[in-house]
């Protein structure tokens, strides 16, 4: 049995989740609200404050299918309770962020601003200058959406310039030497 497709999800008072055809779960919460449609080879049970989640056999493709469906539906009820953050770090001579109305704009080196459009359920926050906080109640839309920032310009590893999430290592390396 898989051990996190095992784990009952406890459910947060303030949060509502239904269980509806063919594993169409929804679930409502105090920052928004989420849907999503599960593969219909899974069991979705509501016991009391918990969510269960089993499945039909041992077959590699259910049990692959278990733990997924199990971590895909905990990070909704987290989402929906708590929500999710990704900071981004801004590392270079001249580099900043700002937000422009609701998007953000990005001085990252080249020769006009990079303006990330806002998508919808994800919000931008622009602490200091150097620093952008990408947040939402979907954890796979704010992590794409983080990533997306982060690859219009990567860590580069002479002078480690560029946008790196908060607390990301860049392993640096020597520049040309001399005789």
């Amino acid at each position: 049995m898989s051990k996190i497709g095992k784990k009952p999800i406890p459910v947060p008072s303030g949060v509502e989740v239904e269980i509806g055809n063919n594993n169409y779960i929804r679930v409502k919460g105090p920052k928004g609200e989420l849907e999503r449609q599960f593969h219909p080879e899974v069991i979705i049970k509501k016991e009391g404050n918990e969510i269960i989640v089993e499945r039909f056999s041992e077959d590699n493709f259910h049990r692959a299918l278990h733990g997924t469906t199990r971590s895909v539906l905990a990070n909704m009820v987290t989402g929906v309770s708590e929500g999710f953050k990704k900071s981004l770090e801004i590392v270079g001579v001249g580099y900043r962020a700002a937000l422009k109305g609701q998007d953000l704009e990005i001085s990252i080196g080249y020769s006009k601003p990079v303006v990330v459009k806002k998508v919808e359920g994800v919000n931008f926050e622009v602490p200091s200058p150097t620093m952008i906080v990408v947040s939402g109640i979907n954890k796979e839309v704010v992590g794409q959406v983080a990533a997306n920032i982060r690859r219009i310009r990567k860590p580069e590893p002479y002078k480690g310039k560029g946008i790196r999430y908060a607390g990301e290592f860049v392993r640096r390396k020597a520049g040309k030497s001399t005789k």
